[in-house]
């Protein structure tokens, strides 16, 4: 098994554990995703195959790049792990959608304008968290310096969504279609169903492709090279 798919296997969950997360709680997130796609295998309500499925339709309609974006800065190395499992897994026989990711509202600002006007080769599929642990209230300020007043008690979170919401119009409104997955919150539990979520939706696509979504014979080549040009031996 590739080590994209090993998040949860004990090589992905001792470094978790170590790092003071509920390892139970992600698996048991894992877990009721699994049970809740297996007694709703038709496509109306499974979110899986509605996902691999919708991908794949963009895909075949031209838009070869996916963007993964969120607001959400403590989804940075999630998203850098998806670009992994669908890079590895579907790049094969000169086919496959490519993964890109982003996080926003810093992305935004380099890569905004491109995804807004740029080539239209792309399809954006945001992942939106509904809830935050912390509540950030924006204060007012007496002189109203930076004329920012008509954002005070607000949430940095309750701008987050608007923010969200916003540039979702903008790009659907660019040709840009977008997909969103909402999360309840950012937590172990809901981490598990994720992972779970991409890992069967990447397995299903990777099929839909007509590809081998388990295998990755193309990262072999350049391995090959790297041991040759330092000298491994018996590498020729």
């Amino acid at each position: 098994m590739g080590g994209r798919y090993s998040v949860l296997t004990p090589v992905g969950l001792l470094p978790i554990a170590l790092a003071g997360f509920d390892i139970l709680q992600l698996l048991q997130g894992a877990r009721d995703m699994q049970k809740f796609v297996a007694e709703n295998p038709k496509y109306e309500q499974n979110p899986i195959l509605q996902y691999a499925l919708v991908r794949n339709l963009l895909y075949e309609s031209g838009l070869k790049v996916e963007l993964l974006a969120s607001f959400e800065p403590q989804l940075f190395y999630f998203i850098e792990w998806f670009k992994q499992l669908f890079g590895e897994s579907e790049g094969k026989e000169h086919k496959g959608i490519f993964p890109a990711g982003a996080i926003f509202s810093t992305d935004l600002h380099s890569l905004g304008q491109y995804i807004q006007e740029g080539t239209r080769q792309m399809f954006e599929t945001v992942l939106a968290i509904d809830a935050v642990h912390h509540r950030v209230n924006i204060p007012e300020d007496a002189e109203n310096l930076d004329n920012l007043n008509y954002l005070q008690h607000r949430t940095i979170h309750e701008i987050n969504q608007i923010a969200r919401k916003g540039t979702c119009l903008a790009h659907v409104d660019g040709q840009v279609p977008n997909l969103c997955i909402t999360v309840p919150e950012i937590n172990e539990y809901h981490l598990g169903e994720l992972i779970y979520f991409f890992e069967m939706s990447c397995a299903v696509s990777g099929y839909m492709l007509g590809v081998n979504p388990f295998d990755q014979p193309g990262v072999e080549a350049y391995k090959k090279n790297m041991f040759r040009l330092l000298g491994k031996p018996g590498v020729k």
